[in-house]
């Protein structure tokens, strides 16, 4: 069983996620996370607050199952099916990290500064956490889907604003990596 313990090589999971897109266009659908938060949106009853969500959310009833089986596939991943709880990146990187106050890169698989229960008592963890959210939020619907919608199933379908909102998301991500997070941390 040490084979699926390891990480799967590219072409392995390549081939899987295109052939799981392949059967996503044959029955006419598309692949995205976001747009599920407007349907459990519509299921609570925001319809009757916003015309946005007045849609025929039972048609995203396959995709709700999506993201069920990502939720369960990545408790199942990370807690069964995981040998190590770190994060296998660069050593120049845990390095750089550390200078920014991580101290747990390399260790953890996300960083306990940001993302253990105490830095909920932490005034900027939280606003960190909010604005980013909001940016995120804000920015799947301006660009009408997030990154795995665009990248994967936008792209494989051979849309061109996915191609445009993709380079957009390379492009921000760039930015953010190198010129705002070093200047928050």
């Amino acid at each position: 069983m040490n084979w699926i313990l390891e990480p799967w090589p590219w072409y392995v999971s390549g081939p899987m996620i295109a052939f799981i897109m392949f059967l996503l266009l044959m029955v006419d659908k598309n692949f995205g996370m976001s747009s599920n938060l407007r349907t459990m949106c519509t299921i609570c009853g925001a319809g009757n607050k916003a015309d946005f969500f007045k849609f025929d959310w039972k048609a995203q009833r396959w995709n709700l199952i999506v993201v069920f089986g990502a939720v369960i596939g990545g408790f199942i991943g990370s807690h069964v099916l995981s040998s190590e709880t770190a994060v296998a990146i660069n050593p120049n990187t845990i390095a750089d990290l550390q200078s920014l106050g991580f101290n747990s890169a390399g260790k953890t698989y996300l960083p306990t500064e940001l993302f253990d229960l105490s830095a909920l008592t932490d005034i900027k963890s939280l606003a960190i956490l909010a604005i980013g959210g909001l940016l995120v939020g804000f920015g799947a619907r301006y660009a009408g889907g997030c990154t795995s919608g665009h990248a994967i199933s936008g792209l494989s379908d051979l849309q061109m604003p996915s191609l445009i909102a993709v380079i957009g998301f390379f492009i921000g991500g760039l930015a953010m990596i190198h010129f705002i997070f070093p200047l928050i941390f």
